[in-house]
């Protein structure tokens, strides 16, 4: 005989479970949806059409592919310009020490000036020398390698061309010599790369480049007379000291010329600062505005989204209490 009265209770409770499982599905699809901002069932959202959204996020992806590359290329040129004003204040140290200093037919004045150029000559390639990202700046696309030898090496082969010259043209034109010959200063010194280093992209149609090696006519000028300055007193090349108040007066004064050259220099890696600057606010602009569009289309409602919440939540509340109260049904409880 089939017991028809269990029947009901058992479709009614599996009818209770369903329902309190549907109210929980939704509490939690409800709640996450609060929570993100965003729908969960993004396909319902847009009827199975991800095209827009595709195209949104690979536009998001490129933009972060420049947010890298535009932090890594103000990095760079930030480090080239602090460089850069290091060798300018060095050379301007050491060219109004040498103008100074050559007024004197000193032999102390003489051995100052040569030990300050000494100092500033190894404060100068030590800048050049400087990475930034565990790239070297003035290596062209030699970036693994630093750009110079030391100042030591430097002023050893230097002293080797200028022994046996007695005269201030000759000295200065055998230093000149030396370090445009491509198997001189180039190849004795200067370690890194003839090719200058890759434009780096900032934006989808913008790239800056920063072509400066440790090559560049400026620098080379600056190192050149510093060194040739560093040299003038030691007694292997054994120069007269009015030989050397000459020579100090006249690098001294090409050294105040090299500053200008200095300042272009500078002035083109502030442009590029300028460029990469520029770049990234455009960069962030395009990401604002982007974002904004692919919140739009997936974007949940939080004031609905909070009101259906709360219904559910009522409405569960309902469900278990209706549960509790037929748990408690029996024949006993009916006849009391």
């Amino acid at each position: 005989m089939i017991n028809f009265t269990s029947i009901g209770d058992l479709a009614r409770g599996m009818r209770l479970q369903t329902r309190s499982v549907e109210l929980r599905n939704q509490i939690e699809t409800l709640s996450y949806e609060l929570v993100s901002g965003k729908v969960q069932d993004v396909s319902g959202r847009l009827d199975g059409d991800y095209s827009h959204l595709l195209d949104l996020d690979r536009s998001l992806s490129r933009l972060d592919a420049f947010k890298v590359s535009t932090a890594e290329a103000r990095l760079f040129t930030d480090a080239t310009q602090l460089s850069l004003t290091t060798v300018n204040d060095s050379v301007d140290e050491v060219a109004a020490t040498l103008l100074s200093f050559g007024t004197s037919n000193q032999a102390v004045s003489h051995e100052n000036a040569s030990a300050l150029a000494r100092n500033e000559l190894d404060t100068i390639m030590s800048a050049l020398n400087q990475r930034a990202g565990g790239r070297s700046l003035y290596s062209g696309t030699a970036t693994d390698v630093s750009p110079l030898a030391s100042a030591d090496t430097l002023l050893s082969a230097l002293e080797g061309e200028l022994s046996g010259h007695t005269s201030a043209v000759d000295i200065r034109q055998a230093a000149e010599d030396w370090f445009n010959d491509p198997a001189g200063f180039d190849a004795v010194i200067y370690q890194g790369s003839d090719t200058a280093l890759a434009p780096m992209q900032v934006s989808e149609n913008e790239s800056v480049q920063i072509p400066i090696t440790a090559t560049d006519p400026a620098l080379k000028d600056a190192m050149r007379d510093i060194a040739v300055a560093a040299l003038l007193s030691d007694d292997a090349l054994n120069l007269p000291r009015d030989l050397r108040t000459s020579l100090f007066r006249q690098l001294g004064g090409d050294l105040a010329n090299t500053q200008n050259q200095l300042v272009n220099l500078r002035g083109q890696v502030g442009s590029a600062q300028a460029r990469i600057e520029q770049a990234a606010t455009r960069n962030s602009a395009a990401r604002t505005s982007l974002e904004f569009s692919r919140n739009e289309l997936i974007a949940a409602n939080p004031e609905e989204t909070a009101t259906k919440l709360q219904t559910v939540q009522v409405q569960l509340e309902s469900l278990y209490s209706v549960t509790v109260r037929n748990s408690n049904l029996s024949l006993v409880n009916f006849l009391r």
